[in-house]
């Protein structure tokens, strides 16, 4: 066996073992080996075809795998600092909303999450407004039987940013570490409006207490 002929079997190989991946990221580093062996061997081969193929699959794989590295390094960052979904917006498509349309209600079956662009929505059960630059949505994702638990209203006309839960999870599945980190900051992210809304009853409650004091010393 010659070296030409060893450098191809080398590039099969390569291309055996990508279909054998089942996780991303190993997945494109193996197909960029087998891309430079392919070219390698285009070129001792003299085969013009597989070089121009490969040369064309290499800065394709090499981007894809730049983009879920930073993926995972920008969820992993959100997770344990400001819980920010902004890394999510790459793969959200924008959608006009108008005032008085209803995203979903309570109880509706939940499969996608929101982040607000432009205008204003309203939680109508815990009386909460949604502002640009806010999430809503994802928490219906970690629920049993993904439902709805509060109806979104538009009050303010404007746009959001859409993501179903069948990319996130094919997000998931194409580099679970991914999914570690989501699963982390959504939990966080549901503890956070725990908090806010425990605080906002505690406010409620003593400004009743408030109100009843001063009704009596009149």
């Amino acid at each position: 066996m010659d070296f030409v002929t060893a450098v191809g079997f080398i590039a099969a190989a390569l291309v055996v073992a990508t279909l054998s991946m089942r996780r991303m990221i190993p997945l494109r580093v193996i197909g960029i080996s087998s891309n430079i062996a392919f070219v390698t061997y285009g070129i001792l081969f003299h085969s013009v075809p597989t070089v121009i193929l490969h040369s064309i699959l290499l800065p394709l794989n090499i981007y894809r795998l730049r983009e879920m590295l930073n993926l995972i390094k920008q969820v992993e960052a959100a997770s344990k600092g400001d819980m920010s979904l902004d890394w999510l917006k790459p793969f959200m498509s924008k959608r006009a909303i108008e005032a008085g349309q209803i995203l979903f209600r309570k109880g509706d079956e939940a499969n996608s999450l929101y982040f607000i662009v432009t205008g204003r929505l309203h939680l109508r059960e815990i009386d909460v407004d949604i502002l640009p630059g806010s999430v809503v949505g994802e928490l219906g994702m970690l629920t049993p039987q993904r439902m709805r638990t509060q109806t979104l209203e538009c009050t303010e006309k404007g746009s959001v940013l859409e993501i179903g839960y069948d990319k996130i999870e094919e997000l998931y599945y194409q580099n679970p570490e991914f999914g570690f980190y989501f699963l982390r900051l959504s939990t966080a992210r549901l503890f956070d409006n725990i908090k806010r809304l425990e605080q906002a009853l505690t406010e409620r409650d003593q400004e009743i207490l408030n109100l009843r004091k001063n009704a009596i010393a009149r």
